[in-house]
């Protein structure tokens, strides 16, 4: 079997933005114009392809990325067969209690479209998902939702994107109109005006530049020009010359300075109007990478650790990442994963390098939303899911045996909210357990842990709504009741001094004793400090730096494992208030051992009783979460906001103004925000909307923490 589509013609992006700025709207577009769907979805109406689950139509969000494939001619070669691309796209969540979604399909997808909301510009979401895209070198596009909205204004979200997030935007488009008067695009590389005509504006009509909108279209081509040419020296000498640079070559180097991430194209349109879209498919098509033009892929050997390169090639060995685990009613657990090199065939076994287990590959299946269609063999640079997989979960490898290779893994954030669940009656318990056992399989920033003194089973995520869905989705697809207590904030300690102890575990019983000895030194670790700026005998795992200083022998090599495991036990238990400890440096610097009686026991519990006895010593202090929140309200409301900010031990950082509303950005402990929607609504008579991610954790003021530690008592 042969591929079907060259690599060249392959594109695998993403949909991503703020919460609400049309993500999804766009999607829908894309599939209408692609002849996926013959009907548009609307998110208003709750019948949207891309947002499948009961939860994500009810109220109007995306919950998970849903992937797609789909075809695309550029509206310039109208009909012309041969230069049908294939798209594989991701429609990501823009919430922020979902943001793990946009950082796993950041990590395998090769560009990404970033939609903005016209009225508002870059919201907090909108940098979020642009640092990821940033910190994964992710090629990116540009497209100025929703112009035809009130408050719409093209140069004020634009000019937001250059301030607040790159300076490599350039306009490729300048809007005619806008709001109710939003007529059309000109295009500043041809300088032409386009409009959208017909049934769901499949009908492009390109005509010429309004003489309203000649000198405007004029002033920004030159600026478009300039940004290109200087990314190629034959290019800007014919400029300077005042030759005018061909449309195909301005092309060429543009796409080069995008996918090296010097340029970041910015259209514009209507996506519910139905304007503009097909000009950003084209744009994909002439700006966004194939696999082949993305720079290899890096693993290394899980024997030898050494570097390994995979190129986007179906004669290279086989490797794949698994970015998705997702329960399907029909086939039961499918798990998506991106090919970097290599083919893989229906029915033959991979190698699951990051659990070193063989797993049999049962179907493989290409997704459009939750319908699938079977295909026997995928190829390099393709994204499908795979049914049949046992044992892989989210940022495994997959890869051939003879060749095994652990390619990079997702980096997942740590949940900041917690929440007690028990099951209603004895046969939901039972069902209750599969259900988050499935649940954290799909989600790795959903966790399930179990209190040691209550018994309790406490569920951790990213959010009072993470935690509303996972428990409203064990209703409906589990049909497990369960009861939850009141969420929790995850609160932390550290510690903020420098303390030494000594501690000799000395048992005798009988026969044979137990001894272990160790002087340990503590202090908090310094976070500046890159990884491979740290000693060699120094190692980092979690919130724990192991520093092994230990000379000629005093305790023997196989033992200082078991110290390490100990320390590691005694920070899990915090000796504040027993909350985990976080960021501190541990130095195992003497000791000594017995020939008979010293065993990997004996120094875990001298390793964990020195770690709880120096922490104490060393200036402890608790942690809580802060919150970066911005509210978006009425300007009347100015002196409520700010004043219930303060009452909720909030520091106001900046005042902004966005169209006829303020804008409020502030740190706020997490501790603080329960119910808070609640009260905004009713302090801004419903007018006043809020946003809030994890910004940091921070050392809790005293009179706090007293009462923290007394409720925990």
């Amino acid at each position: 079997m042969e591929r079907d589509y060259p690599l060249e013609k392959v594109r695998n992006f993403g949909i991503i933005a703020h919460i609400d700025a049309g993500k999804t709207t766009v999607s829908e577009r894309i599939l209408f114009y692609t002849g996926v769907s013959h009907k548009i979805g609307e998110v208003h109406e709750g019948d949207t392809v891309m947002d499948w689950m009961e939860q994500e139509r009810e109220r109007g969000i995306t919950i998970t990325s849903a992937a797609t494939t789909c075809f695309w001619i550029p509206t310039y070669v109208v009909g012309d067969k041969e230069k049908k691309h294939r798209f594989n796209l991701i429609d990501t969540p823009g919430h922020i209690d979902f943001t793990i979604e946009v950082k796993r399909s950041l990590r395998v997808l090769d560009g990404a479209v970033v939609v903005f909301d016209g009225v508002a510009g870059v919201e907090p979401q909108s940098e979020t998902n642009w640092r990821y895209a940033d910190e994964g070198k992710v090629p990116r596009v540009c497209f100025i939702n929703k112009l035809d909205r009130m408050g719409a204004s093209f140069e004020r979200s634009f000019q937001s994107i250059l301030e607040r997030l790159t300076k490599h935007a350039v306009r490729m488009q300048i809007p005619v109109g806008e709001e109710e008067h939003f007529e059309g695009v000109i295009d500043l590389l041809t300088m032409k005006y386009y409009t959208f005509e017909g049934e769901m504006g499949n009908k492009i009509i390109e005509q010429e530049i309004p003489s309203t909108h000649l000198e405007d279209a004029k002033k920004y081509r030159a600026m478009l020009l300039e940004a290109v040419v200087e990314h190629d020296d034959a290019l800007m000498n014919d400029y300077l010359e005042g030759k005018e640079p061909s449309l195909a070559d301005l092309k060429r180097v543009l796409r080069k300075a995008t996918i090296e991430n010097k340029i970041v194209p910015v259209f514009t349109g209507s996506a519910l109007k139905n304007k503009g879209v097909q000009l950003v498919l084209d744009a994909v098509v002439d700006y966004l990478p194939s696999p082949l033009d993305i720079p290899p892929t890096k693993g290394h050997d899980p024997k030898t650790g050494e570097e390994i390169m995979r190129h986007a090639d179906d004669k290279e060995p086989f490797a794949a990442l698994a970015f998705k685990i997702m329960s399907d009613p029909f086939v039961g657990q499918l798990a998506f994963f991106r090919v970097y090199s290599g083919t893989l065939e229906a029915g033959s076994y991979v190698y699951n390098a990051t659990k070193d287990k063989k797993e049999r590959i049962g179907r493989i299946l290409r997704m459009h939303a939750n319908e699938r269609e079977e295909v026997k063999k995928v190829f390099a640079g393709e994204i499908a899911a795979a049914v049949g997989l046992k044992d892989t979960l989210t940022s495994d490898t997959l890869c051939d045996q003879d060749h095994p290779i652990i390619l990079e893994r997702i980096v997942v954030p740590e949940p900041v909210i917690s929440m007690r669940i028990e099951p209603k009656t004895k046969a939901d318990q039972e069902k209750m357990g599969m259900a988050l056992n499935r649940l954290s399989a799909e989600d790795p920033t959903f966790r399930v842990t179990s209190d040691a003194e209550t018994g309790e089973t406490i569920i951790w995520g990213m959010g009072e709504l993470h935690l509303e869905i996972i428990v409203d989705r064990m209703k409906r697809e589990f049909s497990v009741d369960a009861s939850t207590g009141k969420p929790q904030v995850a609160y932390r300690e550290t510690i903020q001094g420098t303390a030494e102890h000594e501690e000799k575990y000395i048992k005798q019983s009988g026969g044979r004793g137990q001894y272990g000895h160790v002087k340990i030194r503590v202090k908090p670790m310094d976070l500046t400090l890159k990884p491979e700026d740290l000693p060699k005998t120094a190692k980092r795992s979690g919130g724990l730096e192991f520093i092994n200083s230990i000379k000629g022998g005093l305790i023997p090599q196989e033992y200082i494992p078991a110290v390490e495991k100990g320390v590691k036990e005694g920070m899990e238990r915090g000796v504040v208030a027993g909350y985990q400890l976080v960021n501190v440096s541990v130095e195992l610097f003497d000791g000594s051992y017995h020939e008979v009686d010293s065993s990997e026991i004996a120094f875990k519990i001298a390793g964990s009783m020195a770690l709880q006895a120096a922490a104490k010593k060393a200036k402890p202090v608790l942690l809580e979460p802060m919150m970066r929140v911005e509210v978006v309200f009425p300007d009347k409301f100015m002196g409520d906001v700010t004043g219930n900010i303060a009452s909720r031990r909030g520091q106001v950082n900046s005042m902004d103004e966005r169209g006829m509303n303020k804008v409020v950005n502030a740190m706020v402990p997490l501790a603080e925000m329960f119910g808070y929607a609640t009260t905004l609504r009713s302090m801004t008579e419903g007018r006043g909307t809020f946003t809030m991610e994890f910004a940091e954790y921070a050392p809790v003021p005293s009179n706090v923490a007293a009462q923290v530690i007394e409720a925990r008592k």
